[in-house]
């Protein structure tokens, strides 16, 4: 599973990779976790409000701070989707 956490770099952008990175420790999912801080990359993504969270291509969350709880049930669902 790729994650990739966009946006400029700003506080709620690291809290939300500090999420998503606790999030995948607490299940136990083995992620490539990145953070794009391009605007021009996550734009071409479709990413048009950060902090965005973008899983396999697909945005997840834009423009606000997940907490670990809501990443954890989104990415286990994806997770039980994709086996």
């Amino acid at each position: 599973m790729k994650i990739q956490v966009a946006g400029p770099g700003c506080a709620r952008c690291q809290a939300t990779e500090r999420n998503v990175i606790n999030a995948c420790a607490e299940l136990d999912l083995a992620a490539d976790i990145s953070h794009l801080r391009d605007p021009r990359e996550y734009a071409a993504l479709g990413v048009r409000v950060t902090p965005a969270v973008i899983v396999d291509g697909k945005i997840l969350v834009s423009g606000k701070v997940p907490t670990v709880e809501e990443l954890k049930t989104m990415l286990a669902a994806l997770r039980q989707a994709g086996t």
